[in-house]
């Protein structure tokens, strides 16, 4: 559905997107990940052709975004990170006008601007001047004109912007039922954002691609470590020499303490499991085993490992 190859975007002698080349599938929901200046909308507005790619092609529903723009942009929903909203018209009104731009058929405009306010929760706000809403409800008026021609392909820059938490888990959760119908692209730098939206996620650097697949395959490939937390009860240097000298155990350190009881923070080489091993030896050594529980590794982990690095790479 979405095709990128090589694209470079260059503004005088800063290049701001440097041959990123990377697809998305139909219905799927691709999350662009990375931090302020990575590049990530100026990607976007490459894809919406809002502005010129310097070099590459990027071709949308399969039209190639620079030779054929109008038919691409047909097929295009944009979500800019600031709407472009008009303050003295109605959400109806504007709504409507969109529609009109986005060559709706007459006889389907007041049925897709009707389910476009539902979808977006905006029934309750449809005859409120845009001027006088909240910049949570102007993000989603920005939503909705990005719905409401029924697109293939949808890309949103930030859309929770400005949203209060129980606005954020609604857009959440409509962006996700949007995926199988529409083909999505986002941007956030708001990592649980990534992995409770996103079927596969493209962590942007410096212009460049330094890592993309799920989230699973990313963390499996990036972690260097597994990590335990064990709570003993029992004298802090006599308990630190067992747990460091358990094969696999690569580091411990005690993080909280709390009279004899210690909760110390082990880092296990990978794909190692010492978690039965480790507790028969506390036992058997007399001290008090009091918890033992296994961290998951997150996709923190694998962002700051990805963007503090100059090489990227790749997760099928």
């Amino acid at each position: 559905m979405i095709e990128v190859s090589g694209i470079t975007k260059e503004f005088g002698r800063f290049t701001a997107v440097n041959g990123l080349s990377f697809s998305v599938a139909k219905g799927e929901v691709l999350g662009f990940l990375g931090p302020n200046g990575a590049g990530k909308t100026t990607t976007m507005r490459i894809l919406t052709g809002f502005i010129p790619a310097t070099r590459g092609t990027a071709v949308v529903a399969g039209h190639d975004i620079l030779s054929e723009p109008l038919q691409a942009k047909r097929k295009i929903g944009y979500l800019p990170e600031s709407p472009p909203l008009y303050p003295e018209m109605t959400v109806f009104d504007y709504l409507e006008f969109v529609s009109r731009i986005k060559d709706v058929p007459r006889e389907r405009r007041k049925a897709r601007i009707d389910e476009s306010l539902e979808r977006c929760s905006l029934t309750d706000v449809r005859d409120k001047l845009l001027g006088k809403l909240s910049k949570g409800y102007r993000q989603r008026v920005g939503l909705a004109q990005a719905l409401v021609h029924e697109p293939e392909v949808l890309i949103l820059d930030e859309p929770t912007a400005g949203l209060d938490p129980k606005q954020i888990n609604e857009t959440r959760a409509l962006i996700r039922s949007l995926g199988g119908d529409h083909t999505v692209v986002l941007s956030t730098h708001i990592l649980p954002e990534v992995v409770m939206t996103c079927d596969r996620v493209a962590i942007l650097n410096k212009g460049s691609v330094v890592a993309q697949g799920t989230t699973q395959s990313l963390i499996d490939q990036f972690r260097q470590a597994e990590h335990l937390q064990v709570t003993v009860q029992g004298p802090e240097p006599e308990v630190l020499n067992t747990l460091r000298s358990q094969g696999g155990v690569m580091a411990a350190e005690p993080v909280k303490r709390e009279g004899d009881v210690v909760t110390y923070r082990l880092s296990v080489a990978p794909g190692k499991d010492v978690r039965r091993e480790l507790a028969a030896r506390l036992v058997r050594a007399g001290y008090g085993l009091l918890g033992l529980h296994q961290e998951g590794a997150t996709l923190e982990e694998v962002y700051l490992r990805v963007v503090s690095s100059e090489e990227p790479g790749e997760v099928p």
